[in-house]
């Protein structure tokens, strides 16, 4: 086991994401997760397990949460993580969320004390076919259109900011400097980053999907407040879809909150298709 050093151990973890069969954090989501903030880096800690030069294993332990994934091959990996989140997050409490498919994980966590919380919000991951998209169609006046590339980054900042600042919650971290650096990291690509911009020109909604093999993952999805309602993140992610489509995806995955706090957007996901396999379960430790 060694510490996290920097991006190149980052597309390792990555590797390890690539070689799962269904993993429940895409490379993208990786990066999105790693670069989306900036400054972050010293409340973090991160530790990767290597076997034969590739990563087999990794730990990402960030303030009240563990994060976690390995080779299913090597299942004793799962509690060698928690034993390491053990000596670098002592007291206080901490969670893990998993899919309630993966049951060797749930296991693992029983074992080292972990319990199910029972109450709270959760997530399901809905799936989508790509076969038959519908055309993507944006109301009179909007535009729809992909990033240009880092000029962008401020005006998909800010429109993310708009999206995700919601009213008794800390204002969004997204900044044009974070958003640069989430562009420069792979598999980011310029061409199934959309957005929907208004009839004034500045951007109202969007969608990111991010690409591996078939695999394409939408995150992250928002719209601006003041453009709601016009479905305009659906034009978006069916945009960013077709896109992705065109360069080989099969397959789409987007997480929603599944319970009844906050269920528009899994009802834009239903609405295009998107069809849940799987939920989260969130377990606290003490």
């Amino acid at each position: 086991m060694r510490p996290y050093t920097g991006p190149a151990d980052l597309r390792a973890m990555q590797e390890l994401a690539r070689r799962l069969p269904d993993p429940r954090l895409h490379p993208g989501e990786l990066a999105w997760s790693r670069f989306q903030h900036l400054g972050r880096e010293p409340e973090w800690r991160t530790a990767l397990w290597e076997e034969d030069g590739r990563v087999v294993a990794w730990g990402w332990a960030r303030p009240g949460q563990l994060d976690l994934q390995y080779d299913p091959a090597r299942p004793e990996l799962a509690d060698a993580v928690l034993r390491w989140s053990d000596q670098v997050m002592p007291g206080g409490e901490r969670e893990v969320t998993a899919l309630d498919t993966e049951t060797p994980l749930i296991e693992a966590l029983r074992r080292h004390g972990y319990r199910e919380r029972r109450d709270g919000p959760f997530f399901v991951s809905m799936r989508l076919d790509l076969a038959d998209l519908a055309a993507p169609k944006a109301p009179d006046g909007y535009t729809l259109r992909p990033v240009r590339g880092e000029e962008d980054a401020g005006a998909r900042a800010a429109v993310h900011r708009a999206a995700f600042s919601l009213p008794g919650h800390p204002p969004s971290r997204v900044t044009a400097e974070s958003y640069r650096q989430v562009m420069r990291a792979w598999p980011y690509r310029a061409g199934l980053d959309w957005l929907v911009e208004a009839p004034d020109g500045t951007p109202a909604a969007f969608c990111l999907v991010w690409l591996d093999g078939g695999a394409a993952v939408l995150e992250p999805v928002g719209t601006d407040p003041a453009h709601r309602r016009r479905g305009l993140a659906s034009a978006a992610i069916l945009a960013a879809l077709r896109a992705a489509r065109d360069l080989g995806a099969t397959t789409a995955r987007v997480t929603a909150r599944g319970d009844d706090g906050h269920p528009s957007a899994r009802a834009t996901y239903a609405s295009l298709g998107f069809r849940a396999h799987a939920r989260t379960l969130t377990f606290t430790h003490p």
